[in-house]
């Protein structure tokens, strides 16, 4: 039956087809459903005379409805497309079915308005609904027929008719961007803010689109500008949910509440998730608040890879060049106030206070970030201190968003940019509060980069306030507070023998897991039942121990007798590599939980740790001899002296003396005044670092298993000394009864009575630093300061005396244990300089 009916259709239209192309018209079929067929072609090319001429003596009902959704030739004319594209095929490519929906092919041509006049002339009815409830108004605004839409509304059209998804031909407009239409249609609507199925108004779809023009229309036609559809949604949460900038602008200027929809999704959120960063920024126009909101974004792992880091750069760069500005005005008048302070706050202020923006100057995008914290400017207070909290969140937010686009455990050159342009800004504000490294800036712990920039301010804070940072962010995310404790499951307890407490360790310990040994530590000696943090305690001590103990050849004991080094020729021993693994994995599992070892290592490996390269002075601590060559090459010209010395040395390797270049080419090239200096560093690098490389780095490889190299960046050799090893108990008393002097100063001097009260008034974190700076240790020798060892043997802690200038600072000659102490002129001088000495002395300032 289906093929009988498309072979009729098909005989027909081709009579049509050969008809049209004569110019001449045909007799029109009696019934309704065969007619409709003849008709449409010519009503979809716009053919009138010749429709005309077949409704003259016709009875075809033009209502007609036909086709699987029930429409009429006026939906046709109103809605007509495809009839240039119809009359272009052969009646064989023609089907029932394509005639039957053409109206979904509404985009390709012009209404066909003369026929639509001459079927609303024949009595069609304009409201008449098809099966989707759509009127031919409603085909004629989809497809904005201006003409079309004219005609229907003079023959009584009723724009407020709803389809069966309660669009009217007002939402057709706004889905459009048919402003021109739109225009004349809203003079016939009673309700512009008429609601679809889904509660949208014709703004709501406008806005989605952002058809600006549209928008205005509307508002000015009395649209609702804040009306939520069902879910809640306003007509700026469609602009934001789209990224329609400019869309989003016009509601805000004209009152548009920031409102969230049911399931309390806002604006904000829907801008971040699409990344559209210049939406982002009218909204924090217009809602200062919203900047913090967007921050705190940046924590959501969902939505940070897609935060518009354009916006963040923007706004970052812009303020930072103020705050520079303002710090340029006051460095050039230190005196005067920072009234530009004052200036921005008020501002700010006013700016907050303004209801509608279109009232006020455009203020950068900067300047409503820092509006929160005007509210709390007090007079004098600068820019650097009024915006700290904001600017440290918005920084860290940065780097989260430039992370995510970046490889695990690399920084973004982005962000290394934005940093290095910025320096003397971040400076500034780390040196104001070192904390917001902590707090804010964590991220550049993790890029030494960026951490070197900062480190000398970090290290200029208080040992104990760095030690709290350093256990603060070393067990951040641990679940249980106690450092020791006992493991819930047997399996977790390291079962020690005694006897092979070295080897069982390490067998235990390469069973566990990190993340098990991080969480606490049980220790049990085999056929013992003893258990508890005495017996931890015990453990790292016997197996510090251990760890040094000559028969595994891992350390050697240095020139002073009471710290160690690694043995350079440790490879005596085939699993050395292996064994140094572990001894870091000791040490950095000690420092994790906050137990001391019985150890003590020559400043140089300390160093080695810290990443902190080595000097010449160091050599003190495996050669003092060598270590006093070396000083005396450097204090004294060699141009004449004949010392033929090149750069190449010989060493032992396993008792037999090898010659080894310390550059290429070494061996050829002399050692003249001008390259000493260079000479001297290879040498000691060579001596100190490169003759235990394999070492330094498996015992590293361990260590940082459980303290990161960041974090532990925030000491120096003495402090990680003291971290490690605790403080050693000094005797203040023994130590003046064996401190000999030099160059004029003797017991009696008043430089020297002013030295030992101040002394006597330092802390003891302060005696250990001042035995460090003098002698390169912080131990005191078994016997008391009698037995201070030095260059050439038994060498007592000397004061010599230095013609004294202005600012100038005490050094020393660790070879020698001798402080270099300037003849300063009272005792509040001397502690003073004596402090910062102290404190500055690892830093790598003179110490002849």
């Amino acid at each position: 039956m289906m093929e009988r009916a498309m072979e009729q259709l098909n005989v027909q239209l081709s009579r049509l087809t050969r008809s049209l192309r004569r110019a001449r018209t045909v007799e029109l079929p009696e019934d309704n459903e065969t007619a409709v067929y003849t008709l449409m072609p010519m009503v979809m090319a716009d053919q009138h005379r010749s429709v005309s001429e077949l409704l003259l003596n016709s009875k075809f009902d033009v209502n007609y409805a036909f086709g699987r959704v029930k429409r009429s030739l006026l939906h046709i004319a109103a809605n007509s497309a495809l009839g240039r594209l119809l009359l272009s095929t052969t009646p064989c490519q023609s089907s029932f079915f394509v005639l039957e929906d053409l109206f979904l092919f509404s985009c390709l041509s012009c209404g066909s308005v003369e026929c639509l006049v001459l079927l609303l002339k024949r009595g069609a009815n304009p409201n008449y609904q098809d099966i989707s409830g759509c009127t031919p108004l409603h085909l004629a605004a989809r497809n904005g027929q201006k003409k079309c839409m004219g005609k229907l509304l003079e023959y009584n059209a009723d724009v407020n008719i709803c389809n069966n998804e309660g669009l009217t031909a007002i939402h057709w407009l706004a889905v459009n961007g048919r402003t021109e239409l739109l225009h004349d249609l809203v003079q016939h609507v009673s309700n512009v803010d008429v609601e679809d199925a889904m509660g949208q108004t014709a703004l709501h779809v406008a806005c989605q689109n952002g058809h600006k023009t549209t928008v205005l229309c509307l508002l000015d036609s009395g649209a609702d500008i804040n009306r939520p559809n069902v879910s809640g949604a306003t007509p700026l949460y469609f602009a934001c949910s789209h990224g329609q900038r400019d869309t989003a602008q016009i509601l805000l200027s004209r009152g548009a509440k920031y409102l969230a929809d049911k399931n309390g999704i806002t604006p904000l959120d829907l801008c971040v998730q699409g990344g559209y960063g210049e939406t982002c920024e009218i909204l924090i126009q217009h809602h200062a608040r919203l900047f913090q909101m967007l921050i705190q974004m940046t924590q959501n792992e969902d939505v940070k890879e897609n935060m518009p880091l354009e916006l963040l750069w923007h706004s970052l760069d812009e303020w930072l060049m103020l705050i520079s500005t303002e710090l340029e005005r006051t460095r050039k008048n230190p005196s005067s106030p920072s009234s530009s302070s004052s200036e921005i706050a008020s501002l700010l202020l006013k700016q907050r206070e303004s209801d509608h923006y279109s009232t006020t100057p455009k203020l950068s995008l900067l300047d409503h970030h820092i509006v929160m914290e005007a509210e709390a400017y007090v007079d004098g207070e600068d820019v650097i201190s009024m915006t700290a909290n904001r600017l440290s969140a918005v920084i860290q937010a940065f780097y989260m968003c430039c992370s995510c686009q970046m490889p695990l455990g690399m920084t973004s050159p982005r962000f290394i940019e934005f940093v290095c342009k910025h320096d003397e800004v971040l400076k500034c504000f780390v040196t104001r509060n070192p904390k917001i490294i902590f707090n804010h800036f964590h991220f550049l712990l993790e890029c030494p980069e960026l951490m070197s920039r900062f480190m000398h301010i970090i290290k200029n804070q208080p040992f104990k306030d760095r030690c709290e940072w350093f256990y603060e962010h070393l067990l951040a995310g641990q679940p249980d507070s106690d450092m020791v404790h006992r493991p819930v499951n047997e399996s977790d307890i390291l079962l020690i023998h005694r006897d092979s407490i070295f080897r069982s360790s390490c067998e235990m310990v390469s069973k566990s897991t990190n993340e098990k040994l991080k969480r606490g530590i049980a220790v049990r000696f085999h056929g013992e039942e003893g258990m508890g943090q005495g017996v931890v305690r015990e453990w790292f001590d016997i197996l510090s121990n251990e760890i040094i103990n000559p028969d595994y050849a891992l350390f050697t004991q240095s020139a002073d007798g009471t710290t160690f080094q690694p043995n350079s020729n440790s490879s005596v021993n085939p699993d050395h590599l292996n064994y140094f693994q572990f001894a870091g994995q000791i040490l950095g599992l000690a420092l994790y939980h906050r137990q001391l070892v019985n150890i003590y290592f020559t400043r140089s490996f300390y160093k080695h740790i810290l990443g902190i390269p080595v000097n010449y002075q160091d050599v003190s601590s495996i050669d003092p001899e060598y270590a006093k060559n070396l000083q005396w090459i450097l204090d004294n010209d060699i141009s004449d002296l004949g010392l033929e010395l090149t750069f190449s040395v010989e060493t032992d390797v396993f008792g037999a003396m090898e010659e080894v270049p310390l550059k290429p080419g070494g061996s050829s090239i002399l050692v003249t005044q001008d390259n000493k200096a260079e000479y001297v560093q290879l040498v000691t690098e060579l001596r100190m670092t490169r003759a235990i490389q394999p070492q330094i780095n498996a015992f590293l490889q361990g260590f940082h298993t459980f303290i990161p190299p960041s974090l532990i960046q925030l000491f120096d050799e003495y402090e990680l000394e003291l971290l490690l090893s605790g403080m050693p108990e000094i005797d203040v008393e023994d130590w003046c009864r064996n401190t000999e002097y030099t160059s004029g100063y003797d017991p009696e001097d008043p430089v020297i009575q002013w030295f030992w009260k101040v002394v006597r008034s330092l802390t003891q974190e302060e005696h250990i630093l001042l035995l460090q700076f003098v002698t390169g240790s912080s131990r005191v020798p078994h016997g008391g300061f009698a037995y201070l060892m030095g260059g050439s043997g038994l060498q007592k802690f000397t004061i010599a005396a230095v013609p004294y200038t202005s600012n100038l600072l005490p050094t020393s000659s660790t070879c020698i244990n001798m402080l270099k102490l300037p003849e300063y002129p009272s005792r509040e001088v001397l502690r003073d300089r004596l402090l910062v000495a102290l404190h500055c002395g690892s830093y790598g300032y003179t110490m002849a």
